[in-house]
């Protein structure tokens, strides 16, 4: 590859116009901002650009042959959109030279309003795999910020064979989670990461215990905090992402000062250009590092673009971050004020109501269907130490179903990279022959898979993280069968998106559920004592993690190594559900729950949404109490506490 100065883009932030001038005047060849609504940064009202000052920042930037990029990144709820409309009818008259964007409903509405300003993914769009590259460049999409989760050898196939822009993160504040797929700010607090509002839990301190007895196993580490990731600084590998096929270089911190600004891409710049008009010669300026190693918030990392995370990439002792946005606080029971005063959904039943529910083995399948599940979830992640799904597993329930007139539907994992999709490739291929009822996916990639190779119908799943009609009106349009509502909804969006939405709505009602999906290997790097070449027994233990107000997060390993932290509380919606009208399906998260666990609760819950359909009373205290005497957490709302999700308007 012979290089020019236009192989590669510097991308900075800016959060004030002095941060604006300040990376331009330092040789950025790409800004990105935000305006006052629907973008990641909204915490602070002195940031941000207003409708006059975004039209000014475009000409200047243009003036000065630098592009701006506008972040319309979050999830829009219901009562946002017509504020949506008018943004982008706004930004279309402006013109900048690209909207980085997140929820679908931006798609929709680029058609709807004939939009011709290219549109970029957002990392919060968590694209990983080239099969979902393929259904993106239909909508328009030229340019893709891949996962901070994708190593650059990685990097490198999947620029290869899309053929699309690659813009990655390569240095400063980093999510520890999988981007999109965090939760716990928005359940927690009704400030949703997802919508620019994160209050950071990650950043919390922590204790590794034993789930099971509670002893602390991490008395002797380097410090409590377990998910502080340190700040990306790919600056002493600029020849490794220009190499790799890396396009764009992003900056993060459109929160950070000018000077601070100006100090980093001015660094950076000098090294991009020394490495483009002299590769062979190339050597990493130390004075460029010390200016930024002296002046750094957090201490550096090269998290996964160099290969797997270690305990190198964690600030466990605290001691160099910047801000701490939230302190650990209880997970509220039922503080049901605001949702017992919510009007039902406006919105007719069916006949008999659809009870789905999600298991984690074949027992737990047996047990659903017998207490009358009219559809179980069966495969995508197994949780150590169970065992994955087999073919054989699920033709066996399939076999089940059919004998109690139950139907069953086949779960594909949240994340997809390479190895995935090769892997649901077979598997696909397989389903053809066992002819379950259907497929559940969890990103776009899975979704082309799911089409491409069977004829089976297909539900979306968590992960789409779906908080609008317009959104559920795309999927709809790609061929989906039923979507599932995000779990940062409160009851109020919930009800607009169900009486606004043309597709079929399933809405988790009970169970155990993630609040963050994580790349990382949280009991090695607090313990350092796995090698699986000697001791692959260490991920079966069932860890968690304790937060300073005592509560206990579940930590799930799956058969990738992947590792799923769990609320504290599970959901129970059942003294609530007549106020659930016109779900499509009443769905139990109980993958994480005994075979007996599994019987009580779905018994439970048909019990009661049968009573719906036959006009009676549906709650009944002594079942609510024997469901909590059972369960393994406390019972809580979730975000039905709050009235919203807050918004970004």
């Amino acid at each position: 590859m012979l290089l020019t100065r236009n192989c590669v883009e510097l991308l900075a932030p800016a959060g004030t116009w002095d941060a604006l001038v300040a990376a331009v005047e330092a040789g950025a060849d790409a800004v990105y901002l935000g305006g006052k609504h629907f973008n990641m940064r909204m915490h602070h009202g002195d940031t941000n650009f207003d409708n006059e000052m975004l039209k000014k920042a475009v000409d200047f930037t243009h003036e000065h042959g630098v592009k701006l990029y506008i972040t319309l990144n979050n999830l829009i709820s219901e009562e946002e959109l017509p504020a949506l409309r008018e943004y982008l009818l706004y930004l279309q008259e402006i013109r900048p030279d690209a909207i980085l964007v997140q929820d679908f409903a931006v798609l929709e509405l680029k058609k709807e309003l004939g939009i011709d300003i290219p549109l970029h993914t957002s990392v919060m769009m968590n694209t990983h795999n080239e099969a979902a590259i393929e259904k993106l460049k239909e909508y328009g999409i030229t340019r893709i910020v891949v996962g901070r989760e994708m190593t650059l050898s990685e990097l490198s196939l999947f620029k290869e064979r899309t053929g699309l822009e690659v813009e990655y993160f390569m240095h400063g504040d980093m999510c520890m989670s999988e981007s999109g797929q965090c939760i716990h700010s928005g359940v927690l607090f009704g400030q949703s990461g997802n919508r620019g509002r994160c209050l950071k839990p990650c950043r919390w301190a922590y204790e590794l215990i034993d789930e099971a007895t509670g002893e602390v196993l991490d008395a002797e580490s380097e410090g409590p905090y377990k998910l502080a990731l340190k700040d990306m600084c790919m600056y002493r590998n600029i020849p490794e992402l220009i190499q790799a096929g890396v396009h764009s270089f992003k900056i993060e911190g459109r929160m950070r000062p000018a000077e601070f600004i100006r100090r980093i891409v001015r660094t950076y710049r000098k090294a991009i250009d020394s490495y483009i008009a002299d590769p062979f010669g190339y050597q990493v300026d130390e004075a460029g590092w010390h200016d930024l190693f002296d002046n750094r918030a957090r201490d550096f990392t090269t998290t996964f673009a160099l290969g797997p995370t270690t305990a190198r990439d964690i600030g466990f002792d605290g001691t160099r971050e910047p801000r701490f946005f939230s302190e650990a606080v209880k997970e509220p029971g039922f503080q049901d004020d605001i949702l017992k005063a919510e009007r039902p959904i406006a919105r007719e039943n069916a006949p008999h109501r659809r009870l789905s529910v999600r298991v984690g083995d074949i027992e737990g399948a047996r047990a659903a269907i017998e207490s009358g599940a009219d559809a179980v979830y069966v495969g995508g992640e197994a949780f150590r130490p169970q065992k994955p799904w087999r073919l054989t597993d699920i033709e066996s329930v399939i076999e089940t179903a059919n004998e109690s007139g139950a139907k069953v539907f086949v779960n594909t994992p949240r994340t997809t990279m390479r190895r995935e999709c090769g892997e649901l490739e077979q598997f696909f291929t397989a389903l053809e022959r066992l002819q379950p009822a259907g497929v559940l996916v969890s990103n776009l990639g899975s979704l082309r898979l799911a089409q491409t190779i069977t004829n089976l119908p297909v539900q979306a799943d968590l992960s789409f993280n779906l908080f609008n009609h317009l959104a559920a009106k795309f999927l709809k349009e790609n061929g989906l069968a039923m979507a599932a509502s995000s779990f940062e909804l409160s009851f109020e969006q919930l009800r607009r998106l169900v009486e606004a939405s043309e597709l079929p709505i399933e809405t988790v009602v009970h169970g155990s559920y993630e609040s963050m999906i994580l790349d990382h290997n949280l009991p090695e790097m607090s313990l350092g004592s796995y090698d699986p070449l000697k001791n692959p027994e260490f991920l079966d233990r069932r860890y968690a993690l304790r937060d300073r107000a005592g509560e206990v997060h579940s930590i799930r390993i799956d058969q990738f190594g992947r590792n799923h932290l769990y609320f504290a509380k599970d959901l129970c919606l059942y003294p609530y559900l007549e106020k659930f009208n016109g779900i499509a399906s009443y769905r139990i998260e109980a993958q994480d729950y005994a075979p007996a666990l599994v019987a009580l609760v779905t018994k439970t819950y048909r019990e009661a949404l049968d009573a719906l359909s036959r006009g009676e009373k549906a709650f009944d205290e002594f079942a609510l109490a024997a469901l909590a005497a059972k369960s393994p957490r406390a019972f809580g709302l979730g975000i039905y506490r709050f009235r919203e999700s807050k918004d970004s308007i």
